[in-house]
């Protein structure tokens, strides 16, 4: 095998043919995802360079992952990341990895700050880099040097004849009608311009034989506006506090896609996570003071000043049913940690626990909001409302089952 030649559609199909005979329920998309980390190329790439040969390093990669696949192990902890809304994530075996269940999560919690929390300017969505995205700038700068062209050739028209016109032809750019018209505009624009300019010569203040501003009745007024103008508020910084951050893609995201609006306390309690949310923040660019990791219970490491003081308290908490445990698929049941499935009998332990904390950590009108077990929903909502939440609704998730629960805190408490 080592002497042969394999083209990456070799591979390719090689790879399908294996990972279906051994019960992949997606085989094709696992050879493109195990060939993508292999060689470093992006989806599309693959189809465009399918005649190119893979090197001893990269067949050697692509042998060791497709093994790893072939047990069952997730696509993720071999790949070593995931997608996540609109970051890249670091994903290791001890961590659990990321759902899109769990961006509806990040989407709830945006909805609710950018409503309740942020300014609308805070609120202005980033511009996600899709792949087209070239493609539409470069047609944009086309488009704009084709309007330089056409002013260029109207303002050459200016300068024609009537004969040049008409040896030019009826598809000459611009007619010396439009030409003037064009003049006209231009030289109202410049006197407007000289106009304001006039203006705002006027307005500066007349200085004395040693550059000091000679106080006048214009600049005493204008004091006085000022003076009664209301000084700028400044705007709210969001805080949140993340429980359970396993990879941090939570926090990462909210601090992300609000970046300057929002910062995050997130806690877990398995060193692991921490480590890999360390590394997750810093991939990003983040700093401590955006996102700060914690390796603590829940909320122990919280200090007692910052109680009630956050906005929202948001958790994607163990939440699997002990009995439903035991039908998870091979590849979650074998391969990612029980710690950050498994939920006590009715998979709400750990909410519970959250729930009571919430009033605590939240101020008045703070979020409280949870992924859950699509059959628990309903047990979860009506322990909110016996705790004394308001507003308390369910979120379904993208199959339009019950996956989030999530209510406001109207009277926070203090413990004694």
């Amino acid at each position: 095998m080592a002497n042969e030649i394999w083209t990456i559609k070799r591979c390719l199909e090689w790879t399908k043919e294996y990972l279906a005979e051994r019960g992949e329920e997606h085989p094709r998309l696992s050879a493109e995802w195990l060939l993508c980390a292999a060689t470093g190329l992006a989806r599309i790439d693959l189809y465009m360079r399918m005649d190119e040969t893979l090197d001893a390093a990269q067949l050697e990669t692509m042998h060791a992952a497709v093994v790893r696949r072939a047990k069952g192990e997730p696509l993720q902890y071999i790949t070593g990341s995931t997608q996540f809304r609109m970051i890249d994530v670091a994903c290791a075996p001890g961590v659990l990895i990321p759902r899109p269940e769990t961006e509806m999560l990040v989407e709830e919690v945006l909805n609710y700050l950018d409503a309740e929390v942020l300014s609308p300017e805070a609120a202005a969505r980033q511009r996600v880099e899709l792949p087209w995205n070239d493609e539409v700038e470069q047609a944009r700068k086309a488009e704009a040097a084709l309007a330089d062209e056409r002013a260029t050739a109207e303002r050459r028209a200016a300068n024609l004849t009537a004969a040049d016109e008409a040896a030019l032809g009826s598809d000459v750019l611009g007619s010396r009608a439009y030409a003037e018209e064009l003049a006209d505009r231009e030289a109202e624009e410049a006197a407007a311009q000289a106009a304001d300019a006039e203006a705002e010569e006027a307005a500066e203040p007349e200085l004395d034989e040693y550059g000091i501003a000679i106080e006048g009745a214009d600049h005493e007024a204008s004091l006085t506006e000022d003076a009664a103008a209301p000084a700028p508020v400044e705007p709210r910084i969001a805080r949140v506090l993340e429980v359970g951050c396993g990879t941090g893609c939570i926090s990462l995201s909210l601090a992300w896609e609000r970046r300057g609006h929002v910062t995050c306390t997130a806690t877990d309690i398995e060193p692991r996570a921490i480590d890999l949310a360390n590394k997750n923040r810093d991939a990003l660019g983040l700093t401590s003071d955006e996102v700060a990791f914690s390796l603590t219970n829940l909320v122990s490491s919280i200090p007692r000043e910052e109680w009630g003081t956050f906005d929202v308290l948001v958790s994607n908490p163990p939440y699997i049913p002990t009995d439903v445990m035991r039908s998870l698929p091979h590849e979650v049941k074998d391969f990612e940690p029980d710690l950050a499935l498994e939920g006590g009998a009715d998979g709400l332990d750990i909410f519970r626990r959250l729930l009571n904390a919430a009033p605590y950590m939240l101020r008045a009108g703070g979020l409280f909001a949870c992924e859950l077990y699509e059959g628990a929903l309903d047990a979860a909502a009506e322990l909110c409302r016996q705790a004394g939440l308001s507003d308390v609704r369910i979120v379904r998730d993208l199959t339009d089952r019950p996956r989030i629960v999530r209510a406001i805190v109207t009277e926070p408490k203090q413990r004694q």
